[in-house]
């Protein structure tokens, strides 16, 4: 079974709209903004970015230096790097025939090549991310000398997104996507489950983002912050409890420009991830 490319676009513009209407704490999502970008923004990036992502005539980094290009012409800001980073392999497994995507996605990722990694590195530096350096090998400012997921090896160790292409999409599918059925499972409606994701990311492993932006120890210190909020936000009886926690971490992370920008785009990842499983079954 294939999904029709309509059907993909939409569930991507669905998982992006569900990640960015949940109050994810240090982020930017519709109850606040942050960092110099507001929630419009990046609806409209997921808009604009669809096309290219789930055009079947571009390979995997075709769509992703698309994506990123149509995004800067209407969004003056790296909204969605990470985001279409790991939508693009899973929008491509999805297109594949077969029920099971994560098998998909693993055929799409150990058929990535010189070109996809070259694509790749023009879109990461056409979106210019926070705390972007140089690096010892396979440097996004040179032209690409190995397929993208050996560049993405290379990469592993220190961004959780490139550790995605290595590892069949560990996070997406072994704790964002549980994360999502179990609250699910729960009952919980709304952006709840989305929250929850967001919040098992957090409190798991240091961001990424973070990381690069104010150094590993502050990444493991809002990991262990996130995780006494997790544990708090689950024993909470009441909405508006549920609420005050998580607007409180989200002005403490702010005041402090802390940007979990990494767990937000792994919970994009696995909303959809999530949606096209769901179709697919």
């Amino acid at each position: 079974m294939t999904l029709p490319r309509q059907c993909i676009r939409e569930l991507y513009e669905e998982a992006c709209r569900r990640e960015i209407e949940a109050l994810k704490p240090g982020n930017v999502h519709v109850f606040a903004g942050g960092h110099r970008m507001s929630a419009d923004q990046f609806l409209t990036s997921a808009r604009v970015s669809s096309g290219p992502l789930t055009d079947p005539l571009l390979p995997v980094g075709g769509r992703i230096v698309e994506a990123v290009r149509e995004t800067r012409r209407h969004v003056a800001t790296n909204t969605n790097l990470g985001i279409v980073l790991l939508s693009a392999p899973l929008a491509r497994a999805a297109e594949m025939d077969g029920k099971d995507l994560r098998a998909n996605l693993g055929h799409v990722l150990d058929g990535l090549t010189l070109e996809d990694a070259g694509a790749a590195f023009e879109a990461i530096v056409l979106a210019a991310p926070g705390g972007l350096g140089s690096a010892a090998a396979h440097d996004v400012h040179e032209p690409a000398k190995v397929g993208l997921q050996e560049a993405m090896q290379e990469a592993a160790g220190r961004d959780r997104i490139a550790f995605q292409y290595i590892s069949s999409f560990s996070d997406v599918f072994e704790t964002g996507m549980p994360a999502l059925k179990a609250a699910v499972g729960r009952g919980e409606g709304g952006m709840w489950p989305a929250i929850h994701a967001y919040m098992a990311f957090l409190a798991t492993f240091p961001d990424s983002h973070v990381a690069r932006r104010h150094g590993p120890d502050a990444a493991a210190k809002i990991r262990d912050e996130a995780g006494s909020v997790r544990s708090r936000l689950v024993s909470a009886e009441d909405a508006a409890t549920r609420l005050r926690l998580l607007a409180e971490f989200d002005r403490s992370l702010k005041s402090r420009a802390i940007n979990p920008g990494t767990s937000a785009d792994l919970t994009v990842a696995s909303l959809f991830a999530l949606l096209l499983c769901d179709q697919l079954a």
